[in-house]
């Protein structure tokens, strides 16, 4: 599905130098134990260890993920790269038991007994070893790291357990990720799992590993970057209702793009190409804003944006200490339309409620450095968003995932229909957008000065400007409604993010947090059902 892209100097080469130790990425594993119940979705969970480690490599620790999506997961395997006196890596002194599934009375294809390895002083433990007697791991089968060399963890998803996701004193398994993430964090995954048997959940037990020598050789250059999008470049489906299409910033600045400034709303003054006039002063204190043309035949033309001119805007960053790129796409909308919401198969219009000019939007790809594959793609939100596996995706043209953009609102998703609280939905049509057609590379600051971020990028004000509703005036518009079902759209749009209300001006890419930080993640929040669930207490009440 996915397929690695040509090796080149540093990336894709499968080793990455993390200072006193080398690292490889494994994806290749024998299957220890497996539940067959439990866990997400109640379909249990599989243990791996992890095979054809290259020679003079060590085992960290082995891999684990529930059974409710297919095989696509790794670990890290090490080899000591030190030349100091105290190795980089050392065997563990003994194991600890952490849990058995012995006496659970589970579906399971034998007993499992999890291991901690006892580190020695100076060392930790990055991962957990499973075995289906209670004859103790060999010592020698994995590695300890040196404690200078490892990184703070935290719990990301759930994987399996004695009781259920939220049952902090039973037994959990987890998926965990590094604590610090961003642009200059230095810790990366492991890809083990993280053991639990109640306790502090603030007190975890292994740790991640950490890059002494971030040089980011690792990273792609300019030509290895056009090989990833021209292999992964998302596919955008917009809704086939869709009235506001995206388009070019230099469209709308062509097109009567207007920059305002407070006190002199009366003269506000034409944008110039690439946006050379825009403040470039890193504040915003809501002294200027954008807005569309004055006059009502231009405005209304440019809320329609221009698909014909529309270009991804790709922002190229390291993540995990150098091992992994992220590449976010972002796509500008002149104009977010009015917010609909589908509630037991009735499309309702919302009013006003949601309109907003200026909409910025983005997709990320996640790609291994170790071997050039595309391992994760975030999806936003609104004001957050979801990573989603690349084996869990839809494909266009074998290599290439397919994003929905819901109506409206713009807010990205990888499977069409109804998301977000009932209020965005998203459909195929033939209304497509190629994110690798015409992009440009705006950032990438590794890169030096091969890459000129254009002036626009650190304009740092609002793209819109200030808009409030009144929202029980914008729902009493709506009069056919019965007024239980009038309460709940209340009560539902009151609950939702600024974002989607549009009562403040969007900024641009270059002030999010995600910017030179991780994603923004609500993974597995269930939100619609939730809402959905509010609306029948309501409605049987």
């Amino acid at each position: 599905m996915v397929t690695p892209l040509c090796v080149g100097d540093g990336f894709a080469s499968g080793i990455i130098n993390l200072g006193d130790i080398q690292v490889a990425q494994i994806s290749t594993f024998n299957k220890v134990w497996a539940s067959y119940e439990g866990g997400p979705d109640n379909l249990g969970a599989t243990v791996f260890e992890p095979t054809r480690l290259p020679e003079g490599f060590s085992m960290l620790g082995y891999y684990s993920q529930p059974n409710n999506k297919p095989l696509f997961g790794w670990v890290l395997a090490a080899k000591d790269n030190s030349s100091t006196s105290k190795p980089a890596l050392k065997e563990p002194l003994n194991y600890t038991l952490i849990w058995s599934t012995n006496s659970m009375q589970i579906s399971q294809n034998s007993p499992a007994y999890f291991w901690l390895p006892t580190p020695p002083d100076g060392y930790k433990a990055v991962g957990h070893l499973v075995t289906t007697t209670l004859d103790k791991p060999s010592l020698d089968k994995v590695r300890c790291v040196r404690s200078d060399l490892t990184d703070q963890i935290e719990t990301y998803d759930w994987i399996w357990g004695s009781g259920t996701s939220s049952d902090s004193n039973e037994f959990n398994i987890y998926e965990t990720r590094p604590k610090n993430r961003g642009t200059k964090a230095r810790g990366l995954p492991v890809g083990t799992f993280l053991a639990q048997n109640g306790g502090n959940n603030s007190l975890l037990s292994i740790s991640c590993l950490k890059n002494a020598n971030l040089n980011l050789d690792s990273m792609p250059n300019l030509k290895q970057i056009q090989a990833i999008v021209q292999a992964y470049s998302p596919i955008m489906y917009l809704h086939p209702d869709e009235e506001y299409l995206p388009s070019s910033v230099n469209w709308f600045f062509g097109n009567g793009g207007l920059l305002y400034r407070r006190g002199r709303e009366s003269h506000p003054v034409p944008i110039q190409p690439n946006g050379t006039n825009l403040p470039q002063d890193h504040y915003n204190d809501g002294f200027y804003w954008l807005d569309l043309p004055a006059d009502e035949a231009n405005k209304e033309r440019v809320k329609r944006g221009d698909l014909q001119s529309s270009q991804a805007y790709l922002h190229i960053k390291p993540m995990f200490g150098g091992t992994f790129t992220d590449i976010a796409f972002w796509v500008y909308y002149p104009f977010n339309g009015p917010e609909r919401v589908k509630v037991e198969f009735i499309n309702i219009s919302l009013g006003k409620i949601g309109e907003h000019v200026g909409d910025w939007e983005h997709v990320t790809l996640r790609v291994s450095n170790f071997n050039g594959e595309l391992k994760r793609v975030y999806f936003s939100e609104h004001s957050g968003g979801i990573w989603v596996d690349s084996s869990e995706l839809e494909f266009k043209n074998k290599n290439k995932p397919i994003v929905y953009s819901s109506l409206h609102g713009h807010a990205f998703y990888p499977k069409a229909g109804i998301h977000h609280q009932g209020i965005d939905i998203t459909s195929k049509s033939n209304i497509i957008m190629d994110m690798g057609v015409g992009y440009e590379v705006i950032s990438a600051k590794y890169l030096g000065s091969e890459i000129v971020e254009p002036p626009w990028l650190n304009y740092f004000r609002e793209w819109g400007p200030v808009i409030s509703y009144d929202i029980a005036e914008e729902l009493r518009k709506v009069k056919w409604l019965p007024t239980k079902l009038k309460k709940f759209l209340e009560n539902l749009v009151n609950s939702l993010p600024s974002e989607m209300l549009g009562e403040e001006g969007p900024t641009g890419p270059k002030v999010k947090s995600n910017w030179n930080g991780d994603e923004v993640d609500n993974n597995h929040q269930c939100i619609y059902q939730y809402i959905c669930q509010i609306y029948s207490n309501s409605h049987n009440s």
